[in-house]
């Protein structure tokens, strides 16, 4: 326990350590989130599923049976959740080589550019999420009222897939808000 103390964070004062415990912990998590939504963007990228469904033309005839097609690029909220996991991965990789190579040097506009753009990308997850959601539980539960039918009755597994995509990308959300919490705090303390 060398160093001051400052009130209420029970860390030393500006110390290597803990430069850089933040520093790994802010690498980290960086790795992480790059991670995450890139694993959301390849599982919602892939999913597809193809069933025969049954087709009533008319009472008097017999159905049709027709196969149908589920694709994540066919609901425009989809395509704009993949986007937003494409572009919030490829700034968590360049973040990330940018704070490895910043080492703490630059306290000025890079860092600041980098806490404003976790915010940014933040936002642009949670919007991602959040159309991405809708439109999956009008899926799920259809809407009497607009006469829309679900369809995760027939399409289970694209549906189990979208769902597992929307987990993956919340908890990179999860973690870019992580980032600007500890970019909060560490401000913060450098105002103190």
């Amino acid at each position: 326990m060398d160093g001051p103390r400052k009130a209420g964070f029970g860390v030393p004062d500006g110390s290597r350590s803990e430069t850089t415990t933040a520093r790994f912990c802010d690498l980290i998590v960086r790795f992480v989130a790059m991670i995450l939504t890139l694993a959301a963007a390849v599982v919602i990228g892939v999913d597809k599923q193809t069933k025969t469904v049954p087709l009533q033309l008319a009472d008097a005839l017999p159905p049709l049976h027709v196969p149908v097609t589920a694709r994540w690029h066919y609901l425009s909220a989809f395509v704009y959740f993949v986007v937003a996991n494409g572009i919030a991965c490829s700034y968590a990789a360049f973040s990330l080589v940018l704070s490895a190579l910043n080492k703490g040097k630059s306290r000025g506009f890079i860092r600041s550019a980098i806490i404003v753009m976790d915010i940014l990308t933040v936002a642009l997850l949670f919007s991602g999420f959040g159309a991405a959601a809708a439109v999956g539980a009008i899926g799920r539960q259809g809407n009497s009222h607009l006469n829309w039918n679900k369809i995760c009755n027939v399409f289970g597994r694209f549906c189990g897939q979208g769902a597992a995509s929307l987990l993956l990308s919340l908890l990179g959300a999860t973690s870019f808000l992580a980032l600007s919490v500890l970019s909060a705090l560490r401000l913060q303390r450098g105002f103190k």
